[in-house]
């Protein structure tokens, strides 16, 4: 998708379309990880897609198009957990 035709989409449904490409990322990144996808270009496009969807909604914020900021859609920590909070036990 070419960054002028993202300009034309309201800010509403592109951030929609970034999260809904966030998501495609993250169970295609799963289906290469267990070795059952092999379309590395779809991959690489969607992610690229996705960088233009938030520069264009980062552009229309600093335009003042948008009245509040655009949450960031970030993806999860990989393989790390929350720090459990340990309770010292003395014996």
């Amino acid at each position: 998708m070419k960054a002028n035709k993202i300009r034309g989409i309201d800010t509403a449904d592109l951030q929609r379309q970034a999260q809904d490409a966030q998501e495609q990322l993250f169970r295609l990144r799963f289906q290469m990880g267990m070795g059952q996808f092999e379309g590395l270009k779809k991959y690489r496009n969607l992610k690229k897609d996705r960088a233009r969807m938030l520069t264009v909604l980062s552009e229309k914020v600093a335009a003042g198009e948008v009245l509040q900021p655009v949450p960031a859609v970030r993806p999860a920590a990989k393989g790390k957990k929350a720090p459990a909070a340990r309770q010292n036990k003395k014996k």
